[in-house]
C-alpha cells in the first residue's frame, strides 16, 4: 500500500490510519494537497507525516473515492490516533504542528 521512508522531521504532523481500501484513498488525497509526506506502513497501520501542516479535503478524497464520504465521522473511524492538532469541518480535516511556547 504505501513504502517506507526515512522518518520526518520533528515537526511532521498527520494522521495514523488503519490499513485499508479506504485508507489507500485518504493516503493519495493528503499527497496531492501537500508537500513533503511520509508514509510510514507498519503492517496495520499507516503513520502519516507532513512538515508542520498537513490538510485533507472531503473533494479531493470523494474525487479518488468515487462515492461521498463524511467528514468527521467516516476520517475518524479510520483514524486511532493522529499527532499535532488535530481541527475537521464537514469540507476540511488538518493537523498542525504545536511548537513549543
Amino acid at each position: 500500500m504505501a513504502e517506507d521512508r526515512p522518518a520526518a522531521p520533528d515537526d511532521g504532523v498527520g494522521p495514523v490510519l488503519a490499513a485499508g481500501e479506504a485508507t489507500a484513498a485518504v493516503v493519495a488525497a493528503i499527497r496531492q494537497l501537500n508537500d513533503g509526506v511520509v508514509v510510514q506502513d507498519r503492517g496495520s497501520y499507516l503513520r502519516i507525516l507532513v512538515p508542520r501542516r498537513c490538510v485533507l479535503t472531503r473533494k479531493a478524497l470523494e474525487g479518488l473515492l468515487g462515492c461521498p464520504f463524511h467528514f468527521p465521522a467516516d476520517l475518524e473511524r479510520l483514524m486511532p490516533s493522529f499527532k499535532g492538532r488535530f481541527a475537521v469541518s464537514e469540507e476540511e480535516a488538518t493537523w498542525t504542528f504545536q511548537g513549543r511556547p
